[in-house]
């Protein structure tokens, strides 16, 4: 038995070190990689890409559903946007809501006749608009039978006759010049260049007004606040590391720019998902790779698209559930690529990555408590030691978060306020222990799901974006 309690504990010991190595090895990487970015990008003059006759056609497609609390404010924002050949395709996904009815008064759409190529499988199609306005002139909005948001985004795909399509939520603030900044790396490399993510932000207590972000504010709600945390670290201390290695497995569903020619090679979005947006990304490359073609998938720091956060409890499991499903079903799906050096990086440590820090990572935190209650009960633990290790975990979580607002601080600076920054720090204390462990569950609970062979998305109802009169 002692035998057995020691080489757990053991085996407890290297994957925990394991696991705060790659956070600093990621850190590092990402570090250099930024300063990189800043340097090269600090010269760019975007201006050049808006007017050269050279720079590829876009399509921004938008999936929507029951979103008539913000969607005029949401197309209002994309045709603020500073680029020169792209169109506008909103995607009513069945919606129940007056989302339709909304748009054809605001926008004053009437029905036309569109040749679609059905390439892509999508339900069928209603209705197509556009608007008799000649001010509207980008906008294209597709009515169809519900089937989802990959469902929608094949049948925005199918529509759209661009070079580029920019696949996004449509409950999304895009900045004005986040295409510019896009599909700068995909002219640098037009040829290999296959996908390309932008940076999410937390739009929560922000104003925003005619879809313009007027103003950032860090979000009033703790609930809010873990998020902003979880994103910065997700986004400055992980995916600038990957994109850095070209390993990046995830373009966030909120907003991913692809060249539509591969996306349209490989099938589209899987409509069977609920993790549509990682799985579509790990097939491109995939299929890419075994057809001998190179697949670069760059990601763009800068903050580009802002979003609404759940800011509820009940909402927030629901999408951190949804998360882990949709994680289980994309390594299932390409367990092939594990430990396969005929895919390079991507198979021999991308993959791996995900699956010990990413899949299996609650399970583990999950037994490590399990095995330490059984030895407090068994009588086998040594308290000076234990609280050591747990005051030493408890402030290395903290001095990556802290490291993430330091990068924060030093690149774009977002959060202006002092206090705003002192917040952060005092989130950054309580997240471990009052964030963490609801994340830990919804996730476990998300692989039970996964099991029971739950489907379904779950409601994500929103409270809609703060505006000029409502901040007054």
């Amino acid at each position: 038995m002692i035998k057995i309690i020691y080489g757990l504990q053991f085996l407890f010991l290297v994957y925990a070190v394991a696991i705060f190595s790659s956070y600093l090895i990621l850190a590092l990487i990402s570090y250099f990689e930024m300063r990189r970015y800043m340097t090269k990008n600090s010269f760019a003059d975007y201006k050049m890409i808006l007017s050269s006759p050279l720079a590829p056609s876009i399509s921004l497609v938008a999936p929507a559903y029951n979103e008539g609390l913000t969607i005029i404010e949401n197309v209002k924002s994309l045709m603020s946007i500073e680029y020169n050949n792209y169109d506008i395709i909103i995607v009513n996904d069945g919606s129940k809501d007056d989302s339709l009815e909304k748009m054809q008064q605001a926008f004053d759409l009437k029905k036309v006749d569109f040749l679609i190529d059905r390439t892509l499988p999508c339900n069928d199609i209603r209705a197509i608009y556009k608007s008799k306005n000649r001010a509207y002139r980008k906008l294209i909005v597709v009515d169809k039978v519900n089937g989802g948001k990959a469902d929608a985004l094949n049948a925005g795909i199918n529509i759209s006759n661009k070079e580029l399509v920019a696949c996004i939520d449509v409950d999304c603030i895009i900045q004005p010049d986040a295409l510019l900044k896009m599909v700068k790396p995909y002219l640098e490399d037009r040829e290999n260049t296959v996908a390309i993510g932008g940076v999410v932000r937390i739009a929560n207590s922000c104003i925003v007004e005619e879809g313009r972000l007027i103003k950032v504010n860090l979000p009033e709600s703790l609930l809010a606040r873990f998020q902003v945390l979880e994103y910065m670290r997700s986004f400055l201390l992980g995916r600038m590391a990957w994109s850095r290695l070209n390993g990046l497995m995830l373009i966030s569903g909120a907003f991913g720019l692809f060249k539509r020619e591969v996306v349209l090679t490989v099938g589209g979005y899987d409509k069977s998902t609920v993790g549509e947006d990682m799985e579509l990304v790990v097939r491109i490359r995939r299929r890419l790779m075994e057809m001998g073609r190179k697949a670069k998938v760059i990601y763009v720091p800068d903050p580009l698209c802002w979003t609404e956060a759940p800011s509820d409890r009940k909402i927030l499991g629901r999408q951190r559930n949804r998360w882990m499903r949709g994680t289980i079903e994309t390594l299932s799906r390409h367990r092939k690529i594990c430990m396969n050096p005929k895919y390079g990086l991507l198979g021999v440590l991308s993959y791996p990555y995900w699956f010990m820090f990413e899949l299996l990572a609650p399970w583990i935190e999950l037994s490590g408590l399990l095995f330490f209650v059984y030895l407090t009960i068994a009588g086998f633990v040594n308290w000076g030691y234990t609280l050591t290790l747990l005051l030493f975990v408890y402030l290395f979580s903290i001095f990556i978060s802290v490291l993430t607002l330091l990068f924060e601080e030093v690149s774009f600076y977002r959060y202006t306020r002092q206090r705003d920054f002192y917040k952060m720090l005092a989130t950054a204390c309580l997240e471990p222990v009052l964030f963490h462990p609801s994340v830990m569950y919804w996730a476990i609970r998300g692989t039970f799901d996964k099991w029971r062979g739950r489907k379904s998305w779950g409601e994500m109802s929103r409270t809609g974006f703060l505006k000029k009169a409502e901040a007054k």
